[in-house]
């Protein structure tokens, strides 16, 4: 394995606070824009959204990878993320972001390994990893019965 890789993005002003952003190795742009309350357009991307579903998008893709190495198997994995932009001396930064997974399974029996991997994913991800503001992991585990049971109980 290599021990470093290069990820390039093409960035293009369209207009005062506003672009479009795109992956060199995909096609479709992403329109974005500056936040409403920093002068920009509302309905798009901003780069605020952008950060923190780089974050979001990371713990999934880690846990979801380490659960399969582990052969854990879960129903569903749903996060909420919410990061909090706050100034100080410097200027504006995020200082937080809230990951809320929830985490569905079928068994009650698995729901410490499950506690354990959302755990540890926050721990792993790279993203996470790489940024100053603090994660702040608030994970809910619930169960939820089988398919089969769900259709003979209606």
């Amino acid at each position: 394995m290599e021990s470093a890789y290069k990820y390039e993005v093409y960035s293009k002003a369209t207009q005062p606070r506003s672009g479009v952003v795109a992956p060199g190795s995909v096609g479709q742009p992403l329109r974005f824009s500056a936040p409403p309350e920093f002068g920009g357009k509302t309905g798009v991307w901003t780069p605020e959204h952008l950060f923190v579903s780089a974050l979001a998008s990371c713990y999934v893709s880690t846990f979801s990878g380490m659960a399969a190495l582990s052969k854990f198997n879960f129903s569903c994995l749903e996060v909420e993320a919410e990061g909090t932009l706050q100034t100080d001396a410097g200027g504006w930064k995020f200082t937080e972001i809230r990951l809320k997974p929830v985490l569905k399974i079928v068994h009650e029996e698995d729901r410490e390994r499950g506690a354990r991997l959302l755990d540890k994913a926050e721990r792993s991800c790279l993203i996470a990893r790489s940024i100053t503001a603090t994660v702040e992991l608030e994970p809910e585990i619930r169960v939820v019965p089988e398919p089969a049971l769900v259709e003979q109980m209606q």
